[in-house]
């Protein structure tokens, strides 16, 4: 009786193997950490009287205890050593369709601060910029220009290579509500490069993008984890990347269906 039941279960098994249909691979999924060890660098600091709209710039939180300067905390590290702020990418694949389906990167000046402050970009893509910011109690430098209307805001963004830089668009965004949406060219992306957003208005305000040529990426959680899913199977070239701290790179072998870890630890100096 037992070999009639078994002999009947592998007969129903190979009949589905048979009659099932070709089935494209799943992929798989991407997780871990990206960690920071050594020394942290201190923030940088800028005196909010040195710049426009002084009053309305200090409602933002990262600010000294005395509420006179602008603190940016480029490098910021959990507990756990989690490196807040990193991007993981697969960095081996092209995927042509995605890129030229990619609608743009979006990113907001709110509180004279862009956000986010780092993210992905498509080289030849759009990217958009809008000002969120009105501040009816400020004057404005002097009382000569009210800002009632809105926080005159600057995106100035540059490709980055190293110590090379050249600007890819500057354009004022003179009230709230405006904004600028361009295609971005950068011309160093096949070497490595990066871009740099800043505020010419307000030096503090800045951001940082890394050009992607598939969806295979993501922006850390605030504690360094991460997850990539339908990653295709296969061994493939990861990146964990900060626009300060520095990056690492990886083979990870993503199985079909299933899910690696993957962790990076950026080394301060």
């Amino acid at each position: 009786m037992k070999t009639r039941q078994f002999f009947i279960l592998s007969l129903l098994v190979g009949t589905a193997l048979i009659a099932a249909p070709l089935v494209a691979q799943a992929g798989g999924t991407i997780t871990g950490k990206v960690t920071y060890t050594g020394k942290v660098p201190p923030p940088k600091e800028f005196l909010f009287s040195k710049f426009p709209n002084v009053a309305f710039c200090k409602k933002n939180q990262s600010k000294s205890a005395d509420g006179e300067t602008r603190l940016l905390k480029e490098v910021q590290v959990t507990k756990g050593g989690g490196l807040k702020y990193a991007v993981v990418s697969v960095r081996d694949i092209k995927d042509k369709k995605w890129m030229k389906g990619y609608k743009r990167t979006e990113v907001v000046a709110e509180l004279c601060e862009f956000l986010p402050y780092t993210g992905v970009l498509v080289n030849k893509g759009k990217f958009y910029v809008e000002n969120l910011d009105a501040d009816p109690d400020d004057p404005g430098p002097k009382g000569n220009f009210p800002s009632k209307l809105g926080v005159l805001h600057n995106p100035h963004s540059f490709d980055v290579l190293g110590a090379k830089s050249s600007t890819l668009f500057n354009i004022g965004l003179a009230k709230k509500g405006d904004s600028l949406e361009k295609k971005i060219k950068m011309r160093m992306a096949k070497r490595g490069s990066v871009m740099r957003l800043q505020c010419d208005q307000h030096e503090f305000m800045q951001g940082w993008f890394l050009p992607v040529e598939n969806p295979y990426y993501t922006v850390v959680k605030d504690d360094g984890t991460f997850e990539i899913k339908d990653v295709p199977a296969g061994k493939h070239k990861v990146l964990a990347w900060h626009p300060v701290a520095g990056k690492v790179e990886a083979d990870v072998d993503v199985p079909d269906g299933g899910s690696v870890k993957a962790n990076f630890v950026i080394k301060g100096k």
